[in-house]
């Protein structure tokens, strides 16, 4: 029997009784699985322990994976600080604050599923943290306010947060990528609504900047506060998988040198910020 339980009040929940033979053989289980994850916002599946294939074959079930890896399985993404393992190593860094994955595209991630290879000695935690909570906390006059206004978000913007000064090569890398307009409040097509906040936000569009970067930062403070974060401290063979549309996510720092190495499949999105 498969059941799940809450791992906070906000966002995440435990799967038991998965294994690998559920995911093969169980023809109910990858919409169970998307219907809990719109629920729950984050689930953690303890132990699945899933080679490259099992991991690949277990995602086609649920989305379309984005081949964003390199060698034998391009549908991997190797999480790592390592160049050795990951051509883009360094620009992970910008995974230790809190962000939407796809901000700077039209059409954000659906979702993503990490399986834990390696973990670090300390820290290489990753917080969740729902976005969706965060529209519903402001009040009515914010709410008022925050549908109105629109975001730029850019890579430089979460590449500056670790990186306070580039070089001109690095800046100009980081603007290859033009800057994309988003509305602060998304609008899902379920009729929720949820804040498009993090990282990548630059400023807000027709507002003093200084000020449009002070409404951004008390809005993602206001969301990721202790009591509304789930924190997973990883154990090699752990999966978890959550909704990129509804939740915020980070990784807690570690050491660059640790072995920590995450299997990341991504899913392609289908719903426009809108």
């Amino acid at each position: 029997m498969i059941t799940t339980e809450k791992l906070s009040d906000s966002v995440g929940a435990v799967v038991h009784g998965v294994d690998q033979e559920v995911l093969k053989n169980d023809a109910t289980f990858p919409q169970w699985c998307l219907d809990a994850l719109d629920e729950n916002g984050a689930l953690v599946f303890p132990g699945l322990h899933l080679d490259a294939p099992a991991q690949i074959e277990w995602s086609n079930t649920l989305g379309t994976i984005e081949k964003l890896g390199e060698g034998e399985y391009p549908e991997i993404f190797r999480v790592t600080l390592d160049p050795a393992k990951n051509s883009a190593a360094r620009y992970l860094r910008g995974t230790f604050d809190w962000h939407i994955d796809g901000c700077t595209d039209d059409v954000p991630i659906m979702a993503t599923m990490l399986s834990a290879h390696a973990v670090a000695e300390e820290g290489g935690e990753t917080e969740f943290a729902s976005s969706y909570e965060a529209y519903e906390h402001l009040t009515d006059e914010e709410k008022v306010l925050a549908d109105t206004l629109r975001v730029v978000h850019t890579i430089e913007a979460s590449q500056r947060l670790h990186n306070p000064n580039p070089s001109d090569e690095e800046v100009a890398m980081w603007r290859r990528r033009p800057p994309k307009v988003h509305p602060l409040v998304w609008t899902h097509g379920s009729g929720r609504k949820s804040l498009v906040i993090g990282a990548t936000a630059s400023h807000i569009e027709g507002m003093d900047e200084a000020e449009g970067r002070e409404l951004l930062a008390d809005l993602l403070q206001r969301a990721t506060t202790p009591d509304k974060v789930y924190r997973h401290t990883w154990s090699v063979g752990d999966v978890v998988i959550w909704d990129n549309r509804g939740v915020l996510h980070r990784a807690c720092p570690y050491d660059p040198s640790s072995a920590r190495d995450m299997h990341r499949t991504t899913f392609k999105g289908d719903e426009p910020i809108q």
